[in-house]
């Protein structure tokens, strides 16, 4: 599966995928991917050296890259204290109160909670980029869209691909004029925040709105026959994220978590707010029913609503409260209904791929047979 943009990477398939977790970044392009670490909860620099360091010793030399949370503007003088400040109490207490009704018990005294979302913050992925351009990264992702000119200009002078995630073709165009050099189209399936157009249509839309840069299609895609379906819609490769929550190497911590989502289906999923403030698909789950339930005092604007639940969300995962139990995933969770190893998952891909691009010859007269 090469395309002009794999072959510029120099890895054996047009497949990105995009994970939190390290040992599937490096599982992931030693199966002849492209693995990208997400490093929105690396908000201690030493802990992104750690991970980055344990990818170099198991990549086998092979490329990967980095994705960011960045705003492309920047906010001055704004702590998480401020922030914090800014949450009322009456959402506080709903918080208080849906814990309370579901029995969640209290972190264990002295355990940490989870990782808040402050990533959103722009110094603390520039803290991120500081430990990252130390390392032979190929590839700069930024989900909040283009990365501020100077970041841009500096992955450039380290000869650092820069990619920004695009729900529309204004965005792509916006992305474009900014200087980036990929476009990832999420179309509506995706997984985490999408906007309101399916990949179906947003692909050779943006694939348009950007002519000539390369476009990777993201959302709904799960299979070879998907991924041939992309490229034929323009897209130069593809960006897989959920696929990835269920291989045998992802680190989820709970097992309930990860047999709720192999028993998922596609119509199992809600784009909700409850997590981070902005639409973000994920299971749907009492948790997310609790906050688009027109009787609560519904959901905060981002970043308040994600520091407003972090601790709640901690406490529910940490100790594995089923009904409330969830994470950001796509439609494509309907196909991910075993545990597979990340190359098990690769070469099904590929050889689907394969399948479905043979039949397409054959619809043509194309044909070798």
């Amino acid at each position: 599966m090469q395309t002009e943009l794999s072959k510029k990477l120099g890895v054996e398939h047009a497949l990105f995928g995009f994970t939190p977790f390290p040992a599937v970044v490096a599982a992931i392009s030693r199966a002849g991917g492209f693995g990208v670490l997400g490093a929105v909860r690396y908000t201690a620099p030493d802990d992104l050296k750690r991970d980055l360091d344990w990818i170099e010793a198991h990549v086998d030399g092979m490329p990967y890259g980095l994705d960011v949370v960045m705003p492309a503007k920047k906010v001055e003088g704004v702590t998480e204290a401020d922030v914090e400040a800014m949450i009322p109490e009456g959402h506080r207490q709903y918080v208080k109160d849906t814990l309370a009704k579901y029995g969640v018990p209290e972190l264990a005294e002295g355990e940490a909670s989870g990782w808040r979302i402050t990533g959103w913050m722009e110094q603390v992925a520039r803290n991120q980029l500081d430990v990252a351009f130390d390392y032979p990264i190929k590839l700069l992702a930024n989900a909040l869209g283009s990365p501020p000119a100077d970041v841009i200009q500096r992955a450039h002078d380290q000869n650092v691909l820069v990619a920004a995630l695009a729900g529309s073709a204004r965005h792509a165009r916006k992305h474009a004029e900014a200087g980036i050099d990929i476009v990832v189209a999420q179309g509506y399936e995706a997984g985490g925040h999408t906007g309101d157009i399916a990949s179906m249509v947003l692909t050779p839309e943006v694939v348009e709105a950007v002519d000539p840069l390369p476009v990777l299609a993201a959302g709904g895609i799960g299979s070879g026959q998907q991924m041939a379906a992309a490229l034929t819609l323009g897209a130069q490769g593809v960006w897989l994220g959920s696929i990835w929550l269920t291989v045998t190497e992802a680190d989820m911590h709970s097992r309930a978590l990860t047999r709720k989502l192999l028993a998922a289906g596609s119509g199992d999923t809600v784009r909700s707010r409850a997590l981070t403030g902005k639409p973000a698909r994920q299971l749907r789950t009492e948790w997310t029913d609790a906050w688009d339930d027109p009787n609560g005092p519904g959901t905060l604007p981002m970043p308040l609503q994600g520091l407003l639940v972090a601790d709640a969300v901690s406490r529910i995962q940490r100790h594995e409260v089923e009904p409330l139990l969830g994470t950001p995933v796509g439609q494509i969770v309907g196909r991910m209904n075993s545990e597979r190893s990340v190359q098990e998952v690769v070469d099904d891909l590929t050889r689907d791929f394969e399948k479905a691009v043979d039949r397409l010859n054959r619809i043509a007269g194309r044909s070798h047979e």
